[in-house]
């Protein structure tokens, strides 16, 4: 039965209804909501800037299956758009929220105010403005429908004034409703045409060298058990990308390493060898198919997706499956007869052996400063049995993603989808999404730079994360196409390109009151952490390693 309510309360109701649990924000925004959202159990985290509390929302969504929600004022805009791209890119479901001038003032020369659709449009797959009270409901509704329906992606809602709160004081009759569907994601879970899956059948009965590559979309699918189906059903090689880092153990039969650009040598060449390629839940894209050279042209393609736009979209002659990644991977698993290549799945593992064998002696270097792959042995080891393991991009992403081996069922990662200092203010909204569990943020110098302020956000609402920085006061990565650049050069002021001062973040910690220390030598990770958990307060490891490191690039395809 309707019920006399303000906009304030309609809207910290409805969020409710949806299941969010923590709103991520800049001030100063939508405060006679946030006052409401006392009475709803909706935790408030007051962030220090619009993209950390974005990334925040993004950790939350990624790690709870749930959208994440955040907010900012209209001047504030801007920052939370350039924000939306890493959950854009990775596949995430936020709902973010700025204020806007009311269309009185608008195209007057307002205070603050600059067009926000157009800074939303690439980043976004939806976008609305909410001017009247009566639109508030069927809008929120829409834009957890958007988030959370097809490929899960960010949405964005301009609500009426500066900080959106010219409505919210109105009153109004509403019932509180929310269309259950839509409060996780993948909102729907279609199945997929039996006879798309005939096909697709007929083509793996041909096939002497199944490859599977599992991607993103079987993460959020939570198809990890569909995966094992499927590959031992037809006896075919798996090889995984960081996004879908967690879907198969190393110690599976089956597993054959991480594909792509910041992959493994072996699972390239798996791939490479593969007379059928199975993507699932892939966008195949260029860091996937180190840049579209694998498979070998000509390969046959099946693609498991729920966006059918996707499918085919690099692979002309594609079979698809238009489903979610999980029911198209098990319809194919019961359409299959039981496979038998054990000649290609021996051949596959001599690639992973050889791999191994090179990366198990950079993993046991005893150099000190650390080398980054020790670091990666070392935290392999320590990594609690339920941790959610939270990387950068770039090299953390590379190292982390090709070293640290995950060996429990329980252990998942997250890889930022590219942006550089995502880690920290995700692995923040991780912990919010799952507080029980423990939550590793792995990150260079460089991009904890980026956000160190919420050290503080950490500690003024007690959110427990371990973040371990590989500090080599530098930005790494460039270093070896910067040295090409600079060809024959003098290179004495190189370093004015990619070099930072040395920073001692245990003690930046340590003035953010959070838990700080520091490891210098090979063997000192393991106590580190182990006080780094049992403190209460929010820690940081300085890990301190071989300055120019750089990491191992993968074999690809000439």
């Amino acid at each position: 039965m309707p019920r006399k309510m303000t906009g304030a309360r309609l809207f910290a109701q409805t969020l409710q209804a949806y299941g969010v649990t923590h709103v991520f924000f800049m001030d100063a925004v939508l405060r006679r909501a946030l006052a409401e959202m006392e009475d709803c159990n909706i935790t408030r985290i007051l962030g220090h800037s619009e993209k950390a509390v974005a990334y925040m929302a993004d950790g939350y969504a990624r790690v709870s299956g749930r959208p994440g929600v955040c907010f900012a004022q209209s001047v504030g805009a801007a920052n939370l758009a350039a924000a939306m791209q890493d959950p854009y890119l990775g596949h995430s479901a936020v709902v973010a929220f700025t204020g806007r001038h009311v269309p009185q003032f608008q195209h007057r020369n307002a205070y603050q105010e600059v067009e926000h659709e157009p800074l939303f449009a690439a980043v976004a797959k939806f976008h609305a403005k909410i001017e009247t009270l009566d639109q508030m409901q069927h809008l929120m509704r829409q834009a957890f429908r958007e988030a959370t329906t097809g490929t899960p992606r960010p949405v964005h809602i301009d609500i009426a004034g500066l900080t959106g709160d010219a409505i919210t004081a109105l009153e109004g009759e509403f019932d509180i409703v929310a269309d259950l569907a839509h409060t996780r994601y993948p909102a729907f879970r279609p199945a997929p045409d039996p006879a798309a899956v005939r096909h697709a059948a007929e083509a793996i009965a041909r096939s002497r060298r199944p490859v599977v590559v599992a991607d993103r979309g079987v993460t959020f699918s939570g198809a990890a058990p569909a995966l094992a189906r499927l590959a031992e059903r037809i006896q075919a090689a798996v090889v995984v990308t960081l996004d879908a880092k967690a879907a198969m153990l190393e110690d599976h039969p089956l597993f054959r390493g991480v594909v792509g650009l910041y992959g493994r040598s072996c699972a390239n060449h798996v791939v490479a060898d593969a007379d059928l390629v199975i993507f699932a839940g892939s966008n195949t894209s260029d860091h996937t198919t180190a840049n579209y050279k694998l498979p070998a042209p000509g390969t046959p393609v099946i693609q498991i997706d729920a966006d059918p736009v996707e499918i085919g979209r690099n692979h002309p002659g594609t079979v698809g499956l238009l489903a979610d990644v999980a029911s198209g991977m098990e319809a194919l698993a019961a359409a299959c007869a039981p496979g038998q290549h054990a000649d290609w799945l021996g051949h596959s593992q001599k690639h992973v052996d050889a791999w191994r064998a090179e990366a198990d002696k950079a993993r046991a270097s005893t150099q000190v400063p650390l080398r980054p792959e020790r670091l990666c042995a070392e935290l392999t080891e320590v990594l609690p049995q339920d941790a959610i393991l939270i990387a950068d991009t770039g090299y953390a992403a590379l190292w982390s993603g090709t070293l640290v081996y995950l060996r429990s069922p329980n252990q998942s990662y997250h890889r930022a989808a590219g942006s550089l200092g995502w880690s920290f203010p995700a692995s923040l909204g991780a912990k919010c999404a799952a507080p029980d569990r423990p939550v590793i943020c792995f990150c260079g110098d460089g991009g904890f730079f980026y956000h160190l302020p919420e050290l503080e956000t950490a500690r003024r609402r007690g959110i427990k994360t371990v973040t371990i920085v590989n500090n080599n006061h530098a930005l790494t990565q460039g270093l070896r196409n910067l040295t090409t650049a600079y060809g024959e050069r003098d290179k004495a002021r190189m370093n004015e390109c990619f070099e930072y001062r040395e920073t001692d973040f245990a003690r930046v910690a340590q003035a953010f009151d959070c838990f700080g220390t520091t490891v210098e030598k090979p063997g000192e990770l393991r106590a580190a952490f182990e006080r780094a958990m049992a403190s209460e307060l929010p820690a940081v490891i300085d890990v301190k390693t071989e300055f120019g490191a750089q990491a191992a690039l993968p074999w690809v395809p000439s």
